[in-house]
């Protein structure tokens, strides 16, 4: 979406040139204003407020073009103000989840609301052009008409009879402000009225760039989620005319319903895959845990056999040499008996504690193995 910023970098760029010859041409305005200062300022006060409102008009699309783009990135963590423009829009697509799709009518009203709004928005800015160029043209009509009256007044209160030469060019000069005071206010009231229409005509047009660039946004946004029905014919033209309304409506629901379909079939898909994904990893798993309790079996049926190999040799040794020892050899080697019983005692007990925790385990593997089937059988 475009934003309206440059559109404003222009309009102030504007009016600080418009500032910029004010400043220059200062006096011989200050002169032209005091000819007839609430007429002037009436005008000035126009120009301000419309210069204020045209200025409220561009910066009015910024939350509609925030709204936009909040709705396409379809983020819901991120909060987007509420528009004003696409307010109808926001309504209808408010409930809408997945991808957007319209028919041809539904986007044709939709850009037909939003073109009426925003021709309604700038209704007032061209009011305020049109009233600047009255103002000044009834500055115009009314120092002109000041300026008939007082030329009349002047003409009509000449008199030669007296003589004085001097004294009636005296009273002709006094009688000529009057005529020259309507003359100044009739053309400051038309320089300060259409220099003013000219500076709203500039901001107006800035603003009217913003507002067709925001509805080609927002139409070429809308065209790409559009989908045109041929109808029974196959024609392009009379594609919408052709078959009734209601079975029209039937045929964008099933649509619909089947772009749903796809996407839910396409999330347990991917469900699906992860599944036996798990599953394949939950094997390969099981076949390591399987290979090493093969070589802890092993390992402990060795200890076993050479404890008892141990056991038997002590066993002769004893028997052979019980005669040749004394009787602390003979408690040495009951020592080392009740010992060897223990750790005989020890490593069968803690090959029974090997064999019950592998066997909880591969409980515990196979309950994991059993949930994972259901919910993947449930996708």
């Amino acid at each position: 979406m475009t934003r309206p910023e440059r559109f404003l970098t222009r309009m102030i760029l504007f009016l600080v040139v418009v500032g910029s010859v004010t400043a220059l041409l200062f006096p011989a305005l200050r002169a032209a204003f005091m000819n007839n200062p609430a007429l002037n300022g009436l005008i000035l006060g126009t120009l301000l407020a419309g210069i204020l409102f045209i200025f409220r008009q561009v910066l009015m699309l910024r939350p509609e073009v925030a709204w936009l783009e909040h709705f396409q990135s379809g983020n819901p963590a991120v909060a987007a103000p509420e528009p004003v423009l696409l307010a109808p829009m926001a309504r209808m697509l408010r409930e809408r989840r997945g991808r957007l799709t319209l028919s041809a009518l539904s986007m044709r009203s939709l850009l037909d609301g939003i073109a009426s709004r925003l021709d309604e928005s700038r209704e007032l800015s061209r009011y305020l052009i049109g009233l600047l160029i009255f103002l000044g043209l009834l500055g115009t009509f009314w120092g002109l008409l000041h300026t008939v009256q007082s030329v009349g007044s002047v003409i009509g209160g000449l008199s030669v009879q007296g003589g004085d030469v001097g004294a009636m060019f005296s009273n002709l000069q006094h009688g000529l402000e009057a005529p020259l005071t309507g003359m100044g206010t009739a053309f400051s009231s038309s320089l300060f009225g259409l220099a003013g229409s000219l500076v709203l005509g500039f901001l107006e047009l800035q603003a009217s760039q913003a507002h067709n660039r925001f509805f080609q946004d927002v139409e070429d946004w809308l065209s790409g989620a559009t989908r045109l029905s041929s109808g029974a014919g196959g024609s392009l033209e009379t594609g919408d005319q052709s078959m009734p309304a209601y079975l029209t409506a039937l045929l964008e629901q099933t649509a619909e319903n089947l772009d749903s379909l796809q996407r839910t079939v396409a999330t347990a898909e991917e469900g699906r895959r992860s599944a036996n994904a798990n599953l394949m990893t939950l094997t390969e798993r099981l076949s390591t845990l399987t290979d090493q309790m093969r070589a802890e079996q092993q390992l402990l049926l060795r200890l076993g056999e050479s404890q008892l190999e141990m056991k038997g040799l002590l066993d002769r040794l004893s028997e052979a040499a019980i005669g040749g020892f004394d009787e602390a050899s003979r408690q040495h080697l009951r020592n080392m008996d009740i010992y060897l019983a223990r750790m005989v005692e020890e490593s069968s007990t803690g090959r029974v504690q090997a064999v019950q925790e592998i066997r909880s385990e591969i409980k515990l593997l196979a309950r994991t193995i059993a949930a994972l089937a259901e919910e993947s059988e449930q996708r």
